[in-house]
């Protein structure tokens, strides 16, 4: 059943403490708290750390309801350290690890380094051979070749859509918009961020947008504006969309999403998102 699901690029943020989560919830409630807005959420955690313990999984999973999706980033130590090369093991490793939430996983995000080109795609090519079915996945690439519409581009989509994977769109253009002068996380998020063009194409069934905000709302808004046809069309294609708000610190993150949501549900049959956790709590007085 084709639907959209919209989250964060993670939930464990103790700045959206008052807003998204209560002021003084403690970390063991705020998955429980974020699931009920959102219905999917990227997972940062596994990037850097690798394969979470058993113990955090299983937690993990009395939290999330049936319909929520985790999309894990596979672990920098696969994709930029080891670049791919002999990693079948290590990805078979992690996904045991998981296994507890394999019925809510979306997208599994394979992100590359910005200098992973066009002669490392074979190894790109026996990951996703390796893959194991059952398990959706996306592929991120930063590299300048696969943007210009050549023959290193062609062959990465066609690699994509033989094997059923879905290209992730990395969305930077609100970030990149204005000058960061004079705004110091904007600026941070500049320096952090690539500045990869935008190609909207869908290689599978599970597009995934990666949309990282500006600090101005009204930036925000102009920039995904067009979104929202292209996610109705693709809805009305059958395929099940996954969207990601960032913002240049994330401390509005929540914020954003909720607008954007609410802007395509004007033009979409979506239902309404729950209340923010620090909204819902009872006045004291």
């Amino acid at each position: 059943m084709s639907r959209l699901f919209m989250g964060l690029p993670m939930w464990a943020n103790p700045e959206w403490c008052g807003s998204l989560y209560p002021p003084y919830a403690g970390q063991e409630s705020w998955l429980a708290d974020y699931t009920r807005v959102f219905s999917a959420v990227e997972g940062n955690t596994t990037f850097y750390s690798g394969a979470p313990r058993p113990k955090t999984v299983a937690g993990w999973s009395r939290q999330a309801p049936p319909h929520f999706r985790f999309c894990f980033k596979l672990p920098a130590e696969l994709t930029h350290v080891r670049r791919l090369r002999e990693v079948q093991a290590a990805l078979d490793a992690f996904f045991a690890a998981l296994a507890p939430l394999h019925d809510r996983l979306g997208p599994v995000l394979v992100q590359l380094p910005r200098d992973f080109g066009p002669d490392e795609l074979p190894r790109l090519e026996a990951l996703l051979a390796h893959w194991p079915s059952g398990i959706p996945n996306a592929v991120e690439v930063r590299h300048p070749e696969f943007f210009h519409k050549g023959s290193a581009e062609t062959a990465l989509n066609r690699m994509l859509i033989t094997y059923g994977v879905n290209r992730a769109m990395l969305d930077v253009r609100p970030l990149f918009s204005t000058s960061a002068v004079g705004q110091p996380d904007l600026a941070k998020a500049q320096q952090e961020k690539p500045r990869c063009p935008l190609h909207v194409i869908s290689t599978a069934d599970q597009p995934l947008v990666r949309f990282i905000g500006h600090l101005d709302e009204a930036i925000n808004l102009r920039y995904f504006v067009p979104w929202v046809a292209r996610l109705k069309l693709w809805i009305s294609q059958g395929k099940t969309p996954f969207f990601f708000v960032h913002t240049a610190n994330n401390r509005q993150a929540p914020e954003l999403a909720r607008r954007l949501y609410e802007a395509l549900s004007r033009d979409a049959a979506l239902p309404p998102l729950s209340d923010f956790a620090g909204e819902r709590q009872a006045p004291l007085f």
